[in-house]
């Protein structure tokens, strides 16, 4: 097994109620939960942070493909947003993903850019099989 990151994304909260600090290679943010949950929102809740995942893979996904086909088109953008339906005891969550294209395109790059914003790697992760593997470590180990 290899994993993705030669160092893994680091999180650390203290005792500000909500409010996690995420560092990766070379920066960090606040990830916070909403005033309505109890926290101060000075950052994005763990919900707006999976959806900006599938939002930036998506996009950079995208301009990847249209500066190889040579496309002229300036701007694209996405709205990603979710919710869940029960029935029979089963939670399924339907991610919706919005492409946005800010210019005129035609109906070749609209169907060419719908069938590789569902290749982006993050689309491919979501729409896998997935296991979350939890383990313990100690400072004090």
């Amino acid at each position: 097994m290899e994993y993705k990151f030669n160092v893994p994304v680091y999180g650390i909260i203290g005792n500000e109620k909500y409010q996690c600090t995420i560092e990766w290679r070379k920066g960090k943010f606040i990830a916070d939960e909403p005033v309505t949950s109890g926290g101060k929102d000075l950052g994005p809740d763990p919900y707006s942070l999976l959806l900006s995942s599938l939002a930036s893979c998506t996009l950079i996904t995208m301009r990847t493909f249209i500066d190889r086909k040579g496309w002229d088109i300036p701007q694209i953008a996405v709205n990603a947003n979710y919710y869940q339906e029960t029935k029979d005891e089963k939670t399924t969550t339907i991610i919706d993903r919005n492409l946005i294209f800010l210019s005129p395109i035609n109906e070749e790059q609209k169907l060419g850019l719908k069938e590789i914003a569902k290749h982006c790697p993050i689309s491919k992760i979501l729409e896998n099989n997935i296991k979350i593997r939890t383990f313990f470590n100690s400072a004090f180990d």
